[in-house]
């Protein structure tokens, strides 16, 4: 079912605006509302990424033919902002920094993280616009351990928690931030979306972090992995969810996690892979660092403090919520695993066509 055959949501005029366009969600946004028949205004940093933005419909056979447009718009600027939202009617916010290695300091996280949804909400205050669906994280949700490792949308993860890294922070301060902005002017809707790790088959040329945890696998960058459990859920289903968030009168000033099923290992993903792709066997991951070698690890490998932060601990993370009120029913984790790496493949993103141990 089509968020626009929703029977509880009937679709308001006005154009949808999509911030972070050229991302895996944004440009997974944008074919799903031009596929529907809506009117789609992307912002991108700089003109030169409207080309990429339409390479990506391009991969995804999508022609938008008059109805996409483009908004130069940055975060960390209130130039640009006004135009972007003029004539709007709903707002998908999925853009926010995000670090290809730790940064030096947390404030070259928080602080871009903080101001940017605080940026674009109030803009669409000021444009009138009656919701803004803001794409968050499940690190603002389940960081900070529980003794029953059982999480939900009430559950908070608590910036101060001991070796917590920078973007986990900067999710938490800036998704707090735009609720206290929605919640002291009360003449706007929020809601929230916080997904797990993100999977799926990418349109664009360059890997998102969790998709490229598989090509790293696949391409037999990744011989050790650390133990770490964590949700996984297929990027068709984030955006299903937030098209659903967009259009749901029951959606206002509600939080919905975004996770595919039981959370699974680094590991587990390894031998999802393998079992699907048996002739990359040797290239995948054959040994899982222990709790205390990650421990030990982290004190100077700062990509590993994620993994030293959770324990090795599997949380149960529940979706009930999003399926209740929203009606939504996400992929099989497997299914999205093996997705990705198809898409990959097919994309020629694991290995050369000549390599006798391409999948």
């Amino acid at each position: 079912m089509s968020a626009g055959d929703l029977n509880a949501a009937p679709q308001q005029p006005g154009t949808v605006l999509v911030t972070g366009g050229t991302g895996l969600v944004g440009s997974h946004s944008i074919a799903r509302l031009l596929r529907e028949g809506h009117r789609v205004r992307a912002t991108v940093r700089e003109p030169g990424q409207e080309a990429r933005v339409r390479a990506a419909l391009g991969r995804a056979g999508v022609d938008p033919a008059d109805r996409l447009g483009f908004a130069v718009a940055d975060l960390g600027s209130d130039a640009g902002w006004g135009a972007a939202l003029d004539g709007v009617g709903h707002v998908l916010h999925h853009a926010s920094p995000f670090p290809v290695r730790p940064p030096e300091t947390e404030d070259e996280l928080i602080r871009p993280a903080r101001e940017g949804a605080l940026r674009v909400v109030a803009a669409a205050r000021e444009a009138g616009v009656p919701r803004v669906v803001l794409t968050s994280s499940y690190a603002a949700v389940g960081y900070t351990l529980k003794p029953d490792d059982r999480y939900s949308e009430t559950d908070w993860t608590d910036p101060d928690t001991e070796g917590l890294p920078a973007y986990h922070k900067s999710k938490v301060l800036a998704e707090r931030a735009a609720w206290d902005y929605a919640r002291t002017h009360g003449d706007i809707e929020l809601t929230v979306i916080n997904p797990t790790g993100i999977f799926g088959p990418p349109l664009g040329d360059r890997p998102s972090g969790s998709v490229g945890l598989v090509q790293g696998m696949l391409t037999g960058q990744m011989p050790v992995v650390p133990v770490m459990y964590f949700g996984v859920v297929d990027v068709r289903d984030v955006v299903d969810l937030h098209l659903r968030a967009m259009l749901h009168p029951k959606a206002a000033g509600e939080r919905f996690i975004a996770v595919g099923g039981p959370s699974i290992s680094f590991f587990d993903m390894a031998g999802i892979l393998r079992r699907h792709f048996p002739a990359a066997a040797d290239l995948l991951p054959a040994t899982e660092l222990t709790v205390e070698q990650v421990r030990e690890a982290a004190k100077t490998d700062p990509a590993l403090r994620d993994a030293a932060t959770l324990r090795g601990r599997i949380p149960v993370i529940s979706n009930e919520k999003a399926r209740t009120v929203l009606g939504w029913q996400p992929r099989d984790v497997t299914e999205t695993i093996v997705a990705t790496a198809d898409s990959l493949i097919e994309g020629g993103l694991i290995l050369p066509a000549d390599d006798d141990r391409r999948p």
